[in-house]
């Protein structure tokens, strides 16, 4: 009988659909483990093809050469050292399955195939994926592990039966995505209640890295039959773990190892925002990112982000000022430029904005200046930024943040105009927190400087867009202090206006700012994407028909 078993954690990234990046990934993973004396490797969910896939899953020629590439890896353990658990895609007569195999003596030894499949926020997987049968154990050198992939350990059923079949030791891969909070979820109110529920141990598996609109943080974890937590790996950073086991009276213990210190808020949202831009820049293949740099603090913390995520020498800023562009903004975007070390650049409009008066005005003659002037002026900026992206192929990142996206104060072909926004998700008041707290810490990914990285005058005067005199955003919304409840209870908590209301705010003013997100969602729809931080951010978590007349108020 086995006494004892040494289990690599390989918590990695992954590239969706490179299959030899990902294979040589786990092949060099699982040369370290050998060294380290491991008999099994586990990844993540789907290691080998990368997750999401979305519509790829539909693609035979994708699962025909996954086929191929799991049975190389399977060769590879003929060598007589550590088995792995690979996550793949599986097709069969059946359907396609999100499947985890045991590759081990040079085959692939068993196949079990994810049962729950989520259908909710930013998962899909009953429209693209077959539920796999209820899970059988897997007899691993006589230690019988149950392997509930990602969604099977949030529901009962799966690791009730695994338990049931004679399960001893659960081993979960998973692709989690980040979002506020989510990791103690994840430990507290999933993972130790199967453990409590099973009385077996659990090692819990995590990816990281970004993947388009959402980023995985890691943060994999071993938990005991007790509920103690025996080891703890990092987040936001791969890492491989080696974790020791022991058969005892009881079942199967895990000796305790490190337990990394996670992220608090908002550390964590800022850290989701660098490597989501990290991964989307460089997955795409772009050699740095371009953007306006208005004096304002959204665009200031975006740029923060990007320097963070990408250094200095990768970050181009632009300043791109008109009439109503103040003294106090430029000098505000060119310290901000300064204590970030990038580059910046000073572009006027007034020349482009004047050309436009010009050309419009026999048609808008008669007519008082008004919206469409300002969103001219946006739109140059957009214009001129995207001509630099094409002329160098630097990408454009936008920087309007969530309360702007919600009640439609973004102008579309302006300041939408982009590849990706790191703010898109996150409100108005998160922007403050976010900077705040860069200006007192330096992430340890960060690849931008140590400091304060924007002037404390970008933090606390008024917004402004600076397309009219004196302009300020709360002249046409509440402040911020106010809207900023009311949107989250519209679009996280769906709630009606009566409801929000019901919270002490004026309902007339709820009315119309329900108004205002739902006759925005045309706009949302052309807008760039962007790392999503909570559960409903605009995209793939929250899909509202553009024409649409129904309003609760």
């Amino acid at each position: 009988m086995t006494r004892n078993l040494s289990i690599a954690l390989a918590q990695l990234s992954q590239s969706v659909g490179d299959l030899n990046a990902n294979a040589a990934a786990m092949l060099a993973a699982r040369t370290k483990a050998a060294a380290a004396g491991a008999d099994l490797i586990v990844y993540p969910e789907m290691q080998l093809v990368g997750y999401p896939l979305e519509d790829l899953v539909m693609k035979p020629a994708l699962s025909a050469a996954a086929d191929i590439a799991l049975a190389r890896l399977a060769l590879a353990t003929a060598d007589g050292g550590p088995a792995m658990l690979v996550g793949t895609l599986l097709r069969e007569a059946e359907g396609v399955f999100n499947a985890v195999a045991l590759l081990d003596g040079g085959k692939v030894a068993a196949i079990t195939r994810k049962h729950e499949l989520p259908n909710y926020g930013t998962f899909d997987e009953k429209r693209v994926f077959t539920p796999g049968p209820l899970p059988g154990v897997i007899d691993f050198r006589g230690v019988k592990i149950g392997v509930p992939i990602c969604e099977d350990i949030w529901h009962e059923q799966v690791c009730e039966w695994l338990r049931a079949q004679g399960a001893e030791i659960l081993i979960s891969p998973n692709g989690s995505p980040f979002e506020i909070d989510k990791e103690q979820v994840r430990l507290s109110m999933v993972a130790r209640t199967r453990v409590e529920q099973t009385g077996l141990p659990l090692a819990y598996v995590n990816r990281v890295g970004g993947q388009d609109e959402v980023v995985f943080d890691g943060a994999s974890f071993v938990l005991n039959a007790d509920g103690s937590v025996a080891h703890q790996l990092c987040d936001w950073q791969e890492e491989l773990r080696i974790t020791v086991w022991e058969r005892a009276d009881t079942g199967w213990q895990c000796r305790p190892g490190a337990r990394a210190m996670l992220d608090p808020h908002p550390a964590d949202a800022y850290h989701a925002m660098v490597v989501a831009l990290r991964d989307y820049v460089n997955g795409n293949g772009f050699p740095g990112v371009v953007l306006g740099l208005s004096g304002g603090i959204d665009s200031a913390l975006s740029a923060a982000v990007a320097v963070d995520a990408l250094g200095p020498d990768r970050v181009w800023c632009v300043m791109l000022p008109s009439r109503y562009t103040s003294q106090e903004s430029l000098d505000d975007a060119s310290h901000c430029a300064h204590m970030l070390g990038c580059k910046l650049d000073t572009i006027p409009i007034s020349t482009a904005v004047g050309a436009f008066d010009d050309m419009l005005a026999g048609v808008f003659a008669g007519r008082a200046p008004d919206l469409a002037e300002e969103n001219i002026q946006s739109r140059i900026r957009g214009v001129t930024l995207m001509g630099l992206s094409n002329k160098f192929g630097h990408m454009l990142l936008t920087t309007g943040n969530k309360s702007e996206m919600s009640v439609g104060y973004a102008t579309i072909y302006g300041d939408m105009a982009g590849g990706y926004n790191v703010l898109k998700d996150a409100y108005k008041l998160t922007v403050f927190e976010l900077s705040r707290w860069r200006n007192a810490c330096r992430p340890r990914l960060a690849f931008g400087p140590e400091g304060p990285v924007m002037p404390e005058r970008i933090i606390t005067k008024p917004p402004s867009a600076e397309l009219r005199d004196n302009q300020r955003d709360d002249d046409s919304l509440p402040p911020y202090e106010v809207l900023d409840p009311v949107l989250h209870g519209l679009i996280e908590e769906e709630l009606s206006v009566d409801a929000v209301a019901a919270r002490g705010f004026d309902r007339a003013m709820v009315a119309r700012i329900e108004r205002l997100l739902c006759l925005a969602e045309y706009k949302r729809r052309q807008a760039p994407p962007g790392v999503k931080l909570g559960s409903r951010n605009f995209g793939r978590d929250r899909r509202y028909p553009i024409t649409n007349k129904f309003r609760t108020a």
